[in-house]
């Protein structure tokens, strides 16, 4: 054919370094620490909800903002675990997966050209679904080992054309835990400026070190210009059901509908029976005992990569690290990967895929959410590093 009829925003996006990395790991028959797939078990309760809800029909679809019994699920756990009201019928979206959230908000919230601050490291996705709504990324940056930040250089990112700040806490791929006071100082920001808030908060219950999660949204004054994603994909350990939830003022998330409408129409029905019966079922004590079981899994991994000569900065949340890899030759974080993945089998992803600029060359981002038999793997052979 003569014409091309690739959309011309692609090319903006760049490829996948996740992808790229795992697809390498598996051509090198490696173990995959490259994506957070959760290889942990999932809660009884969430399957057999599930499955019941197939064998007895319930496979049609939902409404397009979810099933309601899930929506007030999620409206009772807002109240419980992160004092956020929120309207079951008119300020919840249940979505395909956190991302499947954060891109309808996207589309429903930002116009080509609008400009939202993003902390640096940060998400490769998030900054992809900015690009591909024609939105302008613009990066403030934090700084290793604790991943700081300082409150006038994002104020000074400030705009005219400024239209949001991104916050991801517990972040991917630092781990970062926004403490209250950060938190405070970037929504004192958003009311000064008339600014919206994207807070993904899917890792809110994996915390380590006596970390606590406080969401943007229960602050005075933020709840009717806060967009909070979540999901139960990492807590419950089912990253393939895609469920995830927008929760927002009614004006905002009435947008947001419209567009999770358009892309796919709903959530999986089935499983989001699943999901809910997790919500109402399991006691605080699952979310205890699963940020503890994370805890022993990063202070095991951390240990190897320390030992293996990759420092890691040690995350208070999430389930990845960033390790500095400086000591080993290479011309990127690329090379260093490879070369990690090539000499002991272990996949990472290059930091480049996480910072605007050089600072990414030193580091690979590691996942630690696999099981207790992978993670020790993945230390006898970083262990083969040292």
């Amino acid at each position: 054919m003569g014409r091309t009829f690739i959309n011309e925003r692609l090319a903006r996006l760049g490829h996948s370094e996740i992808r790229a990395m795992t697809q390498a790991c598996a051509k090198a028959g490696g173990l995959n620490l490259a994506q957070g797939v959760c290889d942990t078990p999932v809660p009884s309760v969430v399957v057999e909800a599930a499955e019941q809800a197939m064998r007895s029909g319930n496979n049609v679809y939902s409404r397009f903002d979810g099933l309601a019994d899930l929506r007030e699920a999620i409206a009772e756990k807002l109240v419980r675990d992160n004092r956020v009201q929120a309207d079951p019928e008119s300020g919840i979206t249940v979505s395909a997966g956190a991302t499947g959230a954060f891109h309808s908000a996207c589309l429903a919230l930002f116009n080509p050209g609008d400009e939202v601050i993003v902390f640096e490291p940060y998400y490769q996705y998030h900054v992809s679904a900015l690009l591909a709504v024609e939105a302008v990324p613009v990066i403030v940056s934090m700084h290793p080992p604790q991943w700081t930040f300082s409150i006038e250089e994002v104020e000074r990112a400030v705009t005219p054309r400024t239209r949001a700040i991104l916050v991801n806490s517990p972040g991917n791929p630092s781990g970062k835990v926004f403490d209250r006071r950060e938190l405070e100082a970037v929504a004192a920001l958003a009311r000064q400026h008339d600014l919206l808030v994207l807070t993904d908060e899917i890792y809110e219950y994996f915390l380590y070190d006596g970390a606590s999660h406080v969401s943007m949204a229960a602050f005075p004054g933020m709840a009717d210009r806060t967009i909070t994603i979540g999901g139960y994909s990492k807590t419950f350990s089912v990253t393939g059901w895609r469920i995830g939830y927008a929760v927002a003022a009614p004006e905002w998330s009435k947008a947001i509908g419209a567009m999770n409408d358009l892309l796919y129409v709903c959530a999986p029905t089935p499983l989001q029976v699943g999901v809910a019966a997790g919500i109402r079922t399991l006691p605080a004590s699952f979310y205890t005992a699963l940020a503890k079981e994370y805890q022993g899994k990063r202070d095991r991994f951390c240990t190897a990569l320390n030992q293996a000569g990759l420092t890691p900065s040690i995350p208070k949340g999430s389930y990845y690290v960033l390790a500095d890899a400086s000591r080993i030759h290479g011309r990127n974080g690329k090379d260093r990967a490879l070369h990690v993945l090539e000499k002991v089998g272990v996949a990472g992803v290059p930091g480049e895929a996480f910072f605007s600029g050089s600072m990414g060359s030193r580091f690979i981002r590691f996942s630690y959410a696999k099981t207790d038999a992978d993670i020790d793997d993945a230390c006898r052979r970083l262990s083969k590093l040292a």
